[in-house]
């Protein structure tokens, strides 16, 4: 980080109170609709590359830099976008570098959880755009801050949320809000992670060759390295992430908000544990069953790993809306109605709907939507807030589970009733010498 931002985050806790009064920039850095809009990913294994394969779809986008802790896998990527594009993209190991380079207009984020705010606050500070991988924080605090940080400075910033781009979905909400299937009086989510296998307990070892695995930890616990730790299977320890929940959750409960059009709950509690691999290695459960009480209807999330459920005729994850006269059931390969038969709410005539198939590219459409965001300015399908809100809405289902029982949120003191457990958990607890900003 530059000198001139780090004094400004030392500075950023004296002048919060007048961030009300201050115009944002906004817009910032827009690109004209004939000029190239220029990229910088920051994480490169897994969904991060995943995404800029996506952007390099568009021809108006041109990959500048790319940064990741692991000197194998970034030499890998630098390969792949050679092969792909004909130029090769500056390399870094340090993501501020990345931020720092003025020739790039947007930022992917394509890190672990626990390195996805510090990148979009920094970002944010030097006008650039943020695509930001879901969950958009690893804790409610990071949230908090990351919403705080687009509306200072008002770039554009889209979570990896991408079924809010992808059409079905909508259709499926839509048909719902009609009131088509009456009233609803459950939701149910689910994702049964079928091809997840043990991860068998090893010992710490030595950090692999070209591996900065001390900026790989940033602000979370100094710990010996661990592969278990490393790489895609940090979603399975809280340090890092928040299981199947954090994962497969922010996309599904977010249509199930979505589609009820409610967002805050009266209560949440969740059961679960190491029922699958009870001896392996993972922290976070690989079964989990969370409850949220709105009052006059309850949605409840599912997950587990190994098998994948045989749900509504082999949907290994999706929403169902149970309402009077059907159940609308959506995934990612479609949706459908299926008619209430032998109930008191049967509605005469009335036989659903067959499965209505998915078309396109939801990662697809959900990066043009960014790229057309940042030329318009306009908000983007899964913005800051609205990604924010879900990844709320996931952890509290893991606060609920970590402390072991019925917790309370208070949405205006973003905090737990009387819960000093839970609400440690609220917080980010980051590792010097890194800080949580203040905006």
């Amino acid at each position: 980080m530059n000198d001139t931002r780090r004094s400004f985050i030392k500075q950023s806790a004296v002048v919060a109170a007048g961030v009300a009064a201050l115009p944002t920039i906004m817009n910032a850095g827009c690109a004209s609709p004939n000029e190239k809009i220029t990229v910088g990913l920051i994480g490169c294994r897994g969904m991060g590359f995943t995404d800029l394969q996506s952007f390099l779809k568009n021809k108006e986008v041109e990959c500048v830099a790319l940064c990741d802790v692991d000197q194998r896998v970034l030499d890998k990527r630098a390969e792949d976008v050679e092969k792909l594009t004909g130029k090769r993209p500056l390399l870094h190991k340090d993501f501020r570098k990345v931020i720092d380079n003025k020739d790039i207009d947007a930022v992917i984020i394509g890190t672990p959880d626990h390195w996805h705010c510090l990148p979009m606050v920094y970002a944010s500070e030097v006008g650039k755009h943020v695509y930001v991988e879901k969950p958009i924080g690893n804790t409610i605090e990071e949230c908090n801050v990351m919403v705080a940080a687009q509306k200072r400075y008002g770039n554009v910033v889209q979570s990896g949320q991408w079924q809010r781009s992808h059409q079905h979905w909508n259709d499926a909400v839509d048909y719902l809000h009609e009131g088509n299937i009456g009233r609803v009086r459950s939701v149910r989510c689910w994702s049964n992670v079928g091809w997840k296998r043990s991860i068998p307990v090893v010992p710490d070892s030595e950090v692999p060759e070209g591996v900065d695995y001390d900026m790989w930890l940033g602000p979370a616990p100094k710990r010996a390295y661990n592969k278990n730790r490393f790489h895609a299977s940090f979603r399975w320890y809280w340090d890092y992430a928040g299981g199947v929940m954090t994962d497969w959750g922010v996309h599904l409960l977010d249509f199930a908000l979505f589609g009820m059009n409610q967002y805050v709950p009266k209560s949440i509690m969740a059961v679960g544990g190491k029922y699958a691999f009870p001896e392996d290695a993972m922290q976070t459960p690989d079964t989990m069953t969370t409850v949220y009480d709105f009052g006059d209807f309850g949605l409840v999330w599912d997950n587990t790993i190994g098998i994948y459920g045989a749900n509504y005729g082999k949907r290994g994850h999706g929403v169902a809306f149970v309402g009077e006269y059907g159940t609308l059931v959506v995934d990612r390969s479609g949706w459908e109605v299926i008619p209430e038969t032998k109930s008191t709410s049967k509605k005469e005539g009335y036989e659903g709907l067959p499965v209505q198939p998915a078309t396109g590219s939801g990662l697809d459409l959900h990066v043009k939507n960014f790229l057309d965001c940042i030329r318009t300015g306009n908000k983007p399908n899964c913005d800051v807030e609205t990604a924010a809100h879900i990844a709320r809405f996931a952890h509290l289902g893991n606060i609920a589970y970590r402390v072991g029982r019925k917790v309370n949120w208070n949405p205006e003191l973003q905090q737990f009733e009387n819960d000093d457990e839970a609400n440690h958990l609220v917080k980010a607890h980051y590792r010097a010498p890194w800080t949580l900003p203040k905006v």
